[in-house]
């Protein structure tokens, strides 16, 4: 900052109650308009935007200096504030009623032609502004994503200290465990050819400072996980952590009703606890998804006990084989839905691995159907018309499968029509916990039953006793928080005992010395007297991303990767000097080929291994 001019005001603060007052202000040259005499500058902070004015008549001094002003300079200006003439107000803008004829004016720095310009920023090619982020940060709707992201941390700290709650820092260098996802390592230069992991979430952590004592935990915690991005995947993400002692998961709930209502308010939206509770099972059952959209209806209809008694070979033996023959109706849509439609609609459930998709039309020539009339009886198609609850002027579409594809095909065909329909009411906010999750769910890739949440999941009361002779039928008690279709938060009640969670192990493969190995410290910890606990933890970029209107949590996020996992801004990740790895104790393995009976190094970067 100059010593000449020092800033006494933002320029968000200048209104009709300020004039009068000399001001002095900093920010960046906005907009520059020479109209031949006045020129009219547009200055910027970080909390918006004030109009200033040099007339040659009145100081030519700082005309002169705004003469020379471009796009993007940092300025210093001193002045009377004054009120803008009739008739040249800007009622859209807060400072729009006031402006500043500068009685000094000071270049603080200049700036090079941009590579883009600011307000064209969502025009802009993603990898562009993500090269030139400092420059993209400068724009007034990412600026407020930032700002919104740090509110919501600020309510959350706030909510959670009057609920009792402690901040408490976990590490980030510690050792690989299974957790679902691929670890990133680190090599440790004090212990050669050993290797720390990369946390994917603080969660043996937190359930070690529950037996520590620690009675309310939180953190809102960096984690990180090297598996291939998307749109609201990143390798580093943040959380909101919390772990509780002595609960259940109703106060677990509660309390995390209550940091989304605060989080919720700072983006104006005002919630009402409790929010509605659905099983798994009816999740899945009617709307094909754990993480249902309450936005819209389209719930599914079960025509598999008229299947199964039908003769239509493929509904019969999809039926007969444990399948499901399902549908959803759309009401009042049969004189709008083309055959056009109805192809392209199956078209994408084979495109989401379904065998196909039938119908059955109610329109103003009568019922008409994708064959079903050639394979069905006239009562067995009325009966599917009975459960559907369907009438003149409807459609039907059916999917028979596995319950597991058609839940899939169906539950991905529902979201399309939705949003192809125009069904979904943006303007509603729902909330959703479901619960009563399986347990364990078995893996074909994996040819094991695996953790649906993670091996830690304490298995409901009544079903402990199926932990060892029916794992696949026992519940968790898991609860997951659903917001308009998408899951910002997910949880449950750990187990606090040591033989049980030997048996949790087992039933995913996991034999003593391998579960001893990966999570010795917990096991041990757990025989020293470890509370009932639980815990949840939401997902901060997630949930600001939705709150902020956000196609992508990487406008959430000051600084993001690409779906690459690389920053364009810094040219991360890159190689690693010869002297770096040496002292790591890595050497760089050369990609060696042979060509015409020689060896050539192709690729001087190659990949790292440990010497020992």
């Amino acid at each position: 900052m100059s010593l000449k001019l020092r800033r006494d005001h933002r320029c968000g603060q200048m209104s009709v109650d300020k004039v009068g007052q000399n001001v002095c202000l900093s920010g960046w040259v906005n907009v520059v308009r020479d109209l031949g005499g006045l020129i009219f500058v547009e200055l910027r902070d970080a909390t918006g935007k004030v109009q200033l004015v040099a007339d040659p008549n009145k100081n030519k001094e700082v005309h002169d200096v705004f003469v020379n002003l471009k796009n993007e300079f940092v300025i210093a200006v001193s002045g009377k504030l004054t009120g803008r003439p009739e008739g040249t107000c800007n009622h859209s803008s807060p400072t729009g009623l006031v402006e500043l004829y500068p009685d000094q004016c000071e270049i603080l720095n200049t700036a090079r032609p941009l590579p883009f310009q600011l307000d064209q920023g969502e025009k802009v090619d993603e990898a562009l502004r993500l090269k030139y982020r400092y420059l993209d940060l400068r724009r007034p709707e990412m600026s407020k994503n930032l700002v919104m992201r740090h509110k919501i941390s600020q309510a959350v700290r706030r909510y959670l200290d009057t609920e009792g709650f402690i901040e408490v820092e976990t590490p980030i260098l510690c050792k690989a465990t299974p957790e679902g996802a691929r670890d990133f390592l680190v090599p440790s230069r004090l212990n050669p050819g050993s290797w720390y992991a990369l946390p994917q979430s603080p969660q043996l952590f937190k359930q070690t400072l529950m037996i520590s004592g620690v009675d309310r935990y939180y953190q809102i915690a960096r984690c990180f996980r090297d598996e291939d991005l998307r749109a609201d995947r990143q390798p580093e993400f943040t959380q909101i952590d919390m772990e509780f002692s002595f609960v259940d998961e109703e106060e677990v709930q509660r309390v995390t009703e209550g940091v989304l209502v605060e989080s919720f308010a700072c983006a104006g939206i005002e919630l009402k606890p409790p929010f509605q509770k659905m099983s798994y099972a009816d999740a899945m059952g009617l709307y094909g998804s754990d993480k249902p959209d309450l936005r819209f209806g389209l719930e599914f209809k079960d025509f598999t006990a008229v299947a199964r008694n039908c003769k239509f070979k493929m509904f019969k033996d999809v039926a007969e084989a444990g399948g499901l023959v399902k549908g959803i109706v759309l009401s009042g849509k049969a004189e709008t839905t083309s055959r056009k439609h109805l192809d392209t609609w199956a078209d994408y459930a084979k495109s989401c691995g379904g065998k196909g998709l039938a119908w059955i039309s109610f329109g103003k020539e009568g019922l008409r159907t994708s064959g079903l009339e050639k394979h069905l009886t006239a009562d067995e198609i009325e009966q599917i018309i009975q459960i559907a609850g369907a009438g003149v002027g409807d459609v039907i579409l059916i999917v028979a499968d596995k319950a597991k594809q058609v839940a899939n095909v169906l539950g991905r065909l529902r979201l399309k029509l939705g949003e192809e329909l125009g069904l979904i009411d943006e303007t509603l906010h729902k909330l959703l916990w479901v619960v009563d999750f399986p347990l364990f769910e078995y893996d074909e890739e994996e040819g094991r039953l695996m953790a649906v949440h993670h091996p830690f999941t304490s298995p409901r009361v009544e079903d402990l006793d199926k932990l060892e002779s029916d794992p696949e039928s026992v519940k968790a008690r898991a609860y997951d928080i659903v917001y308009n279709g998408v899951e910002i938060g997910g949880g449950s009640i750990r187990i606090h005992n040591q033989e049980m969670q030997s048996k949790a192990f087992a039933a995913i493969g996991l034999d003593r010395e391998t579960a001893s190995e990966k999570f010795g410290f917990l096991l041990e910890a757990l025989e020293s007297g470890a509370p009932p606990h639980g815990g949840i933890a939401l997902g901060l970029d997630r949930m600001v991303m939705l709150l902020c209107g956000c196609k992508s949590i990487r406008d959430v996020i000051a600084f993001p990767k690409t779906q690459s996992g690389a920053c364009p801004m810094t040219s991360a990740p890159s190689a690693a000097s010869d002297e770096q790895l040496n002292e790591l104790k890595v050497y760089n393995k050369l990609d060696k080929t042979t060509e015409k009976g020689k060896t050539t190094d192709k690729d001087k970067k190659g990949s790292c291994e440990p010497v020992c």
